[in-house]
């Protein structure tokens, strides 16, 4: 592997300063006897806030019954995690940890009963201590929802079953220095497909998202192939794999047999982009 390493520090600002977005997610659970089904859809599912010390705002998520019978919607506040590929973890994850949010955030209501078709917001205030540093802070809000309608002892004798969503949320304190490196740029096959994965190390206490450009070159040094990196996030102090499909031939992504040279261009808000070299062997 021919790997390009750059260290780069910055005090630039970040790219948006106040973003809220996320998608609706949607959700069907049956009842044993199938005798209900309901379906909730949350927006946003990502909240990203920019804040400084001692300051206060109210946000609002909105919740869906998109079912068939009332729903009962429970909301709690979880500290959470990523997992190296980005999969947000609850379970085990550090709570109360250095970049907590969670103690930050009330919510109202924290309970509630949606009837079918209707749609209602939970509001979170959010108070930052006038003591806090500068950070990429975060919390979450779990909702946790079942059916809320039938007899009561009808209920009680059917076995019932709870899921969850989650909105994640962002809470950017200030602009502390940023601090990124690219460690390893890497091939790797799951059967058909292939990837090519870029380990990224942030030392800094500030959230970001990446962004670039990877580009294939076959064996004439042209390019046969430009995509974009994944909009994913790179937490505090953290280290991350962003995973980036180079041959996938169930997304059409196909390519020759033989070998090419791979080209990364990550922008994770530093003045110049970290830039990394591997090889792609496609087999025949």
């Amino acid at each position: 592997m021919d790997l390009h390493r750059r260290d780069v520090h910055a005090d630039g600002h970040l790219h948006a300063e106040h973003a809220v977005v996320g998608a609706a997610l949607a959700l069907i659970l049956c009842a044993v006897p199938a005798s209900a089904q309901i379906s909730l859809e949350v927006s946003p599912l990502r909240v990203e806030l920019a804040a400084g010390p001692g300051s206060t705002t109210t946000q609002a998520i909105t919740l869906s019954n998109a079912g068939k019978e009332p729903m009962r919607v429970r909301a709690t506040l979880t500290d959470w995690d990523l997992s190296r590929e980005g999969a947000p973890q609850y379970e085990g994850s550090l709570q109360g940890g250095p970049f907590s949010a969670t103690a930050w955030i009330r919510i109202a209501p924290p309970e509630i009963v949606i009837e079918p078709g209707m749609q209602t917001a939970v509001r979170f205030s959010l108070a930052v201590p006038g003591s806090v540093q500068p950070g990429g802070y975060r919390t979450g809000i779990l909702f946790e929802f079942s059916a809320a309608g039938g007899d009561p002892a009808a209920r009680a004798r059917e076995v019932q079953f709870k899921s969850r969503i989650a909105t994640l949320i962002y809470v950017n304190i200030g602009q502390p220095p940023m601090v990124a490196e690219l460690t390893d740029l890497r091939q790797r096959s799951a059967g058909d497909v292939l990837q090519i994965v870029a380990t990224l190390k942030n030392t800094s206490r500030r959230s970001v998202r990446t962004k670039g450009t990877l580009v294939i070159y076959g064996a004439d040094g042209k390019a046969v192939r430009e995509m974009p990196v994944p909009d994913v996030p790179l937490l505090p102090e953290s280290e991350r794999d962003v995973v980036i499909p180079a041959v996938d031939p169930a997304r059409n992504l196909l390519l020759p047999a033989g070998d090419y040279r791979v080209e990364v261009k990550l922008d994770v808000g530093l003045p110049a982009v970290i830039v990394g070299e591997t090889t792609l062997k496609v087999p025949r």
